[in-house]
């Protein structure tokens, strides 16, 4: 197939020329910057294979692009493949930790493949159909596009997918490509009463994309990955309207080419959209400096069955009533779908400086943190690894380029362990990112510096610090590598007080550990931590755990992280820092926010959607 191309401006989009019984059909990709014009057959079908096909270049059961992933080579060495995060490193290290911390072999191999034929057939409303057909929207029924849209990354998700289990997916899968396209679709949708499910970078990890296995109705998942364009940029004011559907590595790339970013950097950025961060009230690792989402939005448009719900004002405050956006923030698809929302835009940062402070436990980590939240002086992002989590990060060392290096590193590690006394089964590891002007950066990190050595932390340098966060982008890759030898893994989060941190992380590293044990579970479970996000009165900690399940008969039901989440409440912590709630997390809603809380949520979704046309049933 040729193609050809053209460059394009900001204003990207899809249209279609009909050619009498041929058609050819442009799109303009944010992605790679390049109108692509291909030829093809008259055929929705045929179309949205060509087009809006993800799973071309991404995994259909795991993590990421399919030409990046983690394996071992023949000669028993770890490998990270592809041109992206560096790849190509062989890290010498990772075979060793991953046998001796899960007990695997890497004899016993569990494949995953995926069996068009074994995916359910589509229940299909005709006349909806007929309806949508009329509208130019694309569509697709086939069962690639069906199934990819099926499911978020949730541990279970992926499993089953891994099995060839398929519950209740998806009927049919809907592009449209702009806010009027967003709105007939809807119309549609209550005049045939078909139940729609938003979906738009497909990273949940709450079980939000998952289909009601008894939801009778045609079930539609509308994709927003089309609507991708940057409508217009405000100089004066600082601000840029954006189509909801655009992912946030194409934003901050489309952004950067004028000069400007929104610093919002959720660790699923490369593939998490704009519109799914408002639903899910997403968090970036950079917030100290540029904010969390809530604070980023100045404005929302979202398409409900009531009809589109935005404010006639974008001033920087009002004084109205409750705050319509903080209705639709948070309201993971239950409401609408949001089509365009104007966020907050920043020059991008004269300097950046990236560092890390090794620290003798975590206890003493914990207290420096503390008091950078306290004197307000956090960098644009601190985070604080137990020592697990470093063990962990030391194992994805890539292969060092000359004995210099090699001979460097252990001259720091020996001043660390053996001069400073530092026990390396205690030390815990910071990593720090500095951006702004070159000035205030130089004088910040001198500040954070300054109080880390007052709770006994050593400079680790930058190339750690930088390591750290670049390990951001590639840690979720390990989860597929691990199950691909009977190791299955997850992570979750909350958010929790100052003086609850240390005895939360404490005792749900404790339980899982226990839970496992009683469970039959024979080899010991990684259980980890981070302390990831500052606030002035409490902090967000990350967990990760992680237990080899060879042998057992039922390992997704012995890894539910209900114990584990049970045991974050009962010491203080939220249900959710920026993960959302979903399905997976929805029974301690009353528990969170009481039930006469959960009765105004009820009363705001009965007026909005009376016949549940957006029912995926998340959070109630």
């Amino acid at each position: 197939m040729s193609h050809e191309k053209h460059r394009f401006s900001l204003n990207n989009g899809f249209v279609v020329k009909q050619k009498g019984h041929k058609a050819e059909a442009m799109v303009l990709t944010a992605i790679r910057g390049e109108l692509v014009v291909i030829p093809v057959e008259w055929s929705w079908l045929t179309l949205s294979r060509v087009l809006f096909s993800r799973q071309e270049v991404m995994k259909w059961n795991g993590w990421g692009y399919s030409d990046s992933r983690f394996l071992f080579n023949k000669k028993g060495q770890a490998e990270f493949t592809g041109r992206r995060y560096g790849g190509g490193m062989v890290l010498p290290s990772l075979k060793d930790w991953f046998e001796s911390t899960f007990g695997a072999s890497l004899q016993h191999k569990s494949p995953a493949t995926l069996n068009a034929s074994a995916v359910p057939f589509p229940s299909l409303n005709e006349a909806f159909l007929q309806d949508l057909k009329s509208t130019g929207i694309p569509f697709s029924h086939e069962a690639e596009d069906r199934v990819f849209r099926a499911h978020g990354h949730c541990l279970h998700e992926i499993f089953a997918l891994r099995e060839g289990k398929f519950g209740r997916v998806p009927d049919l899968v809907v592009w449209p490509n702009c806010h009027e396209d967003v709105v007939k679709t809807v119309d549609l949708a209550c005049r045939h009463n078909v139940c729609l499910i938003p979906y738009g970078g497909g990273t949940s990890v709450s079980s939000a994309l998952e289909c009601p296995p008894d939801e009778t109705r045609c079930i539609v998942s509308l994709d927003t990955s089309q609507m991708s364009r940057i409508l217009w940029i405000d100089e004066k004011n600082l601000t840029a309207h954006v189509e909801a559907g655009i992912v946030g590595q194409d934003l901050e790339r489309l952004l950067n080419e004028s000069g400007y970013c929104t610093g919002h950097e959720p660790d699923s950025m490369e593939f998490s959209s704009l519109g799914g961060w408002v639903a899910t009230r997403a968090s970036g690792m950079k917030k100290n400096v540029y904010g969390n989402i809530e604070d980023l939005v100045v404005h929302i448009k979202m398409v409900c069955p009531r009809g589109v719900v935005e404010k006639s004002c974008q001033g920087p405050r009002v004084s109205i009533g409750p705050d319509i956006h903080h209705f639709i923030m948070g309201s993971e698809g239950t409401l609408g779908v949001v089509t365009e929302v104007t966020i907050k835009i920043r020059p991008m940062p004269e300097y950046q400086k990236y560092g890390s402070v090794v620290f003798p436990n975590f206890e003493q980590g914990v207290a420096c943190l503390r008091e950078v939240a306290k004197q307000r002086c956090a960098p644009a992002s601190i985070r604080l690894m137990d020592n697990a989590q470093f063990q962990f990060g030391h194992a994805l060392k890539p292969q060092v380029s000359s004995i210099f290096t090699s001979f460097l590193d252990g001259l720091k590690k020996f001043y660390i362990t053996k001069f400073k006394g530092f026990d390396p089964h205690h030390l815990c590891v910071a990593t720090l990112l500095f951006e702004g002007d070159r000035e205030r950066v130089l004088q910040h990190e001198k500040q954070v510096y300054d109080i880390a050595a007052k709770f006994g932390g050593l400079a680790a340098g930058e190339d750690n610090g930088q390591r750290g966060y670049m390990l951001t982008f590639v840690i979720a890759y390990l989860r597929d590598l691990g199950m691909d030898y009977y190791v299955i893994g997850e992570s979750f989060e909350t958010s929790v007080p100052w003086d609850r941190v240390l005895d939360l992380c404490r005792n749900v590293k404790e339980r899982i550990v226990r839970e496992c044990r009683e469970r039959g579970v024979q080899f010991p479970p990684l259980a980890t931590c981070r302390v990831t996000q500052t606030y002035d009165a409490g902090a967000c900690v990350y967990f990760y755990f992680a237990f080899n399940y060879r042998g057992l008969a039922d390992p997704v039901n012995i890894y539910g992280r209900h114990a584990a989440r049970e045991e974050i409440l009962a010491n203080g912590g939220s249900l959710s820092h920026h993960h959302g709630v979903g399905k997976l997390r929805k029974h301690w809603m009353p528990e969170s926010i009481s039930d006469v809380g959960i009765g105004m949520l009820k009363s705001v979704k009965e007026y909005v959607d009376p016949d549940n046309i957006f029912g995926s049933r998340n959070l109630l």
